[in-house]
């Protein structure tokens, strides 16, 4: 697996990038006084509300309200992840792309077998349009109802009939012969130690990553050759448990996937989006994995599942739902949807069309839990006592993978309620999973003082205030904002107002706090101490696309009206402290044995009523 960027080459990139160049590639600008202006890309619009500032290298809508540097515009407009984003822009300046492995760094050149593969899709496209005996591939397409603007998008082909006909084409030296053996394109005959095409008359789907870049073929036989579906082989740019057939497609249709819905055949994929229904995406001979999963839910949190309804269709559904489970983290949804017999959505959305189709989704898709115990039912007679019983030993060791959350419990609620049994006897309650975050404060006028006593001393040894202490500072010396942020997020708008206040801390205590939204500002920190003189702008860029750039982002809606940098610096100075006490008492909070730990909760709920009373 590659690794990680590196921060520094993040920032020297949009260091040496011009965002107006950028922008002007792919949408033209006029000048505008001090910036750029267009009719926004990102909405319909007839008067240009798009402004791209070269001074400050951010773009901004008035309209729509999208806003971003380079990197956030071709991740938008292009629909790319941030890595390919930042390869994208990369490559425009010449550079190669550097991935941290642990201690050490490696470069990545691109690989040539993708220029090959495109080649080659490119060269079956051209058969599909000029080979004498593409009638038979033609009428097809065409009984199967597809017509050539859908067979264009999907850039479908035609392997002519014949051994060598990509070999003779695109083998023409020892290298591309190797490159194409090693991408499944042709095939060794082991007896005569001769090469021969592996895809032969038959209709071509290439197979595309997330860039877009072809990585393999789908092929389906017209005549009586067998297998009926034939796809290219593990590689080096090819792994089927990871690749979706239309994502890049569907991707591409659309700007935000609400939902997605997973399909068993290429052609599947295809009518679906002739009919207009873009969100479809289909295996590649295999059942759905887990790296598939966690592909579909980093940009979605609906997933449907649409299946055959033979026997075979079911137990690719069962198989789905098993490699489902330990992904069902809360606020994600996955439905199953089963057609009727002898049917595939190609002949559904055929027979009656986009809207009921989608009303069928609606309609008749089993939520993830009711096919689970409808399935698992079918087993077993739930009228009686030792049904029961025995479906809840069937049902545990799946339920036991979901992850801890409020799923969980309220599957084991819906057990219960069911069959009468629990399926884990003891499922903890959300509330003792999780512990209630103690750090969200009503204002920021909260009176620090017995918080900042308690902890000065962890401070790094530093005395970052000054020697009047600054909750005895009149008000209008400090005019704070009325708003409601946690303690982190409060700190995080600080350093987005001010990122060199990250110099003035000492992070070791916050380091302990193991929790993801800590671990992320912590980084972010220790970023900022390596890079003090960020701007906001490429803070907001460093981070683009992650979910801690997503908070920056919001929390920029927040404005915090302290002109005075040593005002602030003491506010940024007391909320970190503030952190510090809670991470301490937290880690000292988890030190006590269970007795203590209720005894100190019991007190804490007491004094909690004494004061409302």
């Amino acid at each position: 697996m590659a690794g990680l960027i590196p921060q520094h080459f993040i920032d020297d990139l949009l260091a040496r990038t011009d965002i107006v160049d950028v922008v002007n590639e792919r949408v033209p600008l006029k000048k505008a006084g001090r910036n750029h202006q267009a009719c926004c890309p990102f909405h319909k619009e007839k008067t240009p509300s798009f402004t791209v500032s070269q001074e400050k290298q951010f773009y901004y809508c008035f309209g729509c309200g999208a806003s971003g540097n380079a990197l956030g515009f071709i991740m938008d407009l292009e629909h790319l992840d941030f890595p390919v984003a930042v390869e994208q822009i990369a490559s425009r300046l010449g550079l190669e792309v550097p991935r941290e492995n642990g201690d050490k760094q490696h470069y990545t050149s691109p690989n040539p077998a993708y220029e090959l593969l495109t080649k080659a899709a490119d060269y079956y496209q051209e058969q599909l349009k000029s080979h004498s005996a593409s009638e038979q591939a033609i009428n097809y397409l065409r009984n199967r109802g597809l017509d050539g603007k859908t067979a264009r998008q999907f850039n479908i082909g035609f392997a002519p009939p014949g051994w060598d006909n990509l070999l003779k084409t695109l083998g023409t030296t020892p290298e591309r012969e190797k490159l194409l053996t090693e991408t499944g394109m042709l095939v060794e005959h082991e007896e005569k130690k001769s090469l021969y095409d592996r895809f032969r008359h038959r209709i071509m789907f290439p197979i595309r990553d997330q860039r877009g870049r072809v990585i393999g073929f789908g092929g389906r036989v017209l005549g009586d050759d067998k297998p009926k579906y034939l796809n290219s082989p593990e590689s080096t740019v090819f792994h089927k448990g990871q690749e979706l057939y239309g994502l890049y497609e569907a991707r591409q249709a659309n700007r935000e996937l609400k939902q997605i819905v997973v399909v068993e055949g290429y052609m599947d994929v295809v009518a679906l989006a002739q009919q207009g229904i873009s969100n479809s995406v289909a295996t590649l001979g295999t059942a759905t994995t887990r790296e598939h999963l966690e592909k579909l839910f980093k940009l979605t949190s609906q997933v449907v599942f649409c299946f055959d309804g033979d026997q075979a269709g079911r137990k690719a559904a069962w198989r789905a739902l098993e490699n489902t489970l330990p992904e069902m983290h809360d606020g994600r949804q996955v439905r199953f949807m089963f057609l009727p017999q002898g049917e595939d959505p190609d002949s559904m959305v055929r027979q009656e069309g986009k809207e009921a189709f989608l009303k069928r989704i609606h309609n008749e898709a089993l939520t993830l839990d009711d096919y689970f115990f409808k399935q698992l039912a079918n087993e077993v007679d739930i009228t009686t006592l030792d049904g029961c019983a025995r479906l809840a030993k069937m049902a545990e060791p799946y339920f036991q993978q979901l992850p801890e959350g409020n799923y969980k419990h309220l599957l084991d609620k819906k057990a219960e309620k069911t069959i009468g049994l629990k399926l884990s006897s003891d499922t903890p309650t959300h509330s003792q999973q999780y512990e209630p975050a103690t750090d969200y404060e009503p204002t920021y006028q909260d009176d620090p003082r017995d918080t900042w006593q308690q902890t000065h001393q962890t401070f790094n040894n530093k005395k970052p205030f000054s020697k009047d202490k600054p909750w005895q500072k009149k008000q209008e010396e400090i005019s704070t904002p009325k708003i409601s942020l946690r303690l982190q997020d409060r700190a995080l708008r600080h350093l987005l107002n001010t990122p060199s206040l990250a110099t003035e801390i000492n992070i070791e205590t916050l380091r302990k706090d193991d929790s993801v939204d800590m671990q992320q500002f912590v980084s972010l920190v220790e970023s900022l101490q390596n890079n003090p003189q960020q701007t906001t702008y490429k803070l907001l860029g460093s981070w683009y696309g992650t979910q801690l750039g997503a908070r920056m982002t919001e929390l920029l809606k927040n404005d915090i009206p302290i002109s005075n940098l040593a005002l602030q610096k003491e506010e940024f100075c007391l909320t970190i402290a503030r952190l510090e006490a809670d991470v301490m008492k937290r880690l000292d909070t988890q030190t006590l044995n269970p007795l203590e730990q209720l005894r100190l909760a019991a007190e804490k709920a007491r004094q909690k009523k004494t004061q409302n009373t």
